[in-house]
């Protein structure tokens, strides 16, 4: 199994803690590479498809985990799901000449770039959504909370108190090594039992027992989550060795796209005869899939002799 793409399920055994660590290389570029998104915006889709990761880790489902991210900035959206086989797939959209002046204006105040300022500036206001569709015959479960906070990562920190009220810790980090992109993640998580323990937000486990935890967990750093050598099962002994780790099995986690010619089609035959007319270019349609940039190409004439009929 490739130390490069997956997600691993651990325990502390010292404590009611349970916790994954998601490391990705060749399959966070590969999904990246197939947009020519600003640095900025990669970063931001690259910290997005880690933690849509680790959350969907935490789920038993049969379907497709999605987080989507809305604002009111430059950035407009930000949208990754993952299949419960592991399967991933992400992209953005921005306005490229807003994009651009919010650059222009960081640079004027001489700020520098950092995942720190990305969130407020790029994206805005606006919110946070997780979706679970698992198909017709189950309902299909939301949940929406505002942006709040400097980091996506505290976005979905904000999630968890607002919404779910489960003791949640993460600790990311996105960047290039070598030319190539890598991102890791550890979220460390307790279940409350009962409602006290609900509102009081650290169920069985002991308070100490949980700010120790943090502590270690913060002392993770970028190199050691963007390693390529630095294995997982190593990586959680120096974390968490005096706190006894038992680790699980490795899950893969591969890039795909769900698209195909036939959708694409019956989203063309969907559309008005003057839709597809002012698509049209020198007798051609070309349909660009924004997940996996795959373009499909139609001869015009074809599309409208299906929507006449």
């Amino acid at each position: 199994m490739s130390e490069d793409n997956f997600f691993q399920i651990f325990q502390l055994e010292t404590s009611h803690i349970r916790g994954r660590i998601v490391r990705m290389g060749s399959v966070l570029d590969e999904i990246l590479d197939a947009h020519d998104y600003p640095l900025p915006i990669a970063h931001l889709i690259a910290e997005t498809i880690i933690l849509s990761l680790a959350l969907s880790s935490m789920l038993k489902y049969e379907g497709i985990f999605t987080l989507q991210v809305q604002g009111d900035g430059p950035l407009k959206m930000m949208v990754c799901d993952v299949t419960s086989a592991g399967v991933v797939r992400a992209c953005a959209s921005f306005d490229a000449e807003r994009f651009q002046k919010s650059r222009e204006q960081l640079a004027a105040l001489k700020t520098t770039e950092s995942s720190q300022n990305h969130l407020a500036q790029y994206l805005g206001k606006g919110y946070i959504a997780f979706t679970v569709d698992q198909g017709k015959h189950t309902d299909r479960y939301q949940g929406i909370v505002e942006l709040k906070g400097s980091s996506m990562v505290d976005c979905v920190q904000h999630y968890f108190v607002q919404s779910e009220q489960i003791g949640t810790g993460i600790k990311m980090a996105v960047g290039k090594r070598d030319g190539k992109w890598r991102a890791g993640t550890i979220m460390l998580q307790h279940m409350p039992e009962d409602e006290k323990n609900i509102q009081a937000g650290f169920g069985n486990l002991d308070e100490d027992d949980w700010r120790r935890a943090m502590i270690l967990l913060d002392s993770c750093t970028e190199d050691e989550f963007l390693d390529p050598s630095l294995g997982s099962d190593e990586l959680l002994l120096r974390l968490f060795h005096e706190e006894g780790v038992r680790v699980y099995e490795h899950h893969e986690i591969k890039k795909g796209c769900r698209c195909e010619a036939e959708r694409v089609k019956n989203i063309l035959y969907s559309m008005t005869e003057d839709d597809i007319n002012h698509m049209n270019t020198d007798g051609k349609i070309e349909m660009t899939c924004e997940f996996c940039s795959r373009i499909y190409t139609f001869e015009t004439k074809d599309v409208l002799r299906k929507i006449k009929k």
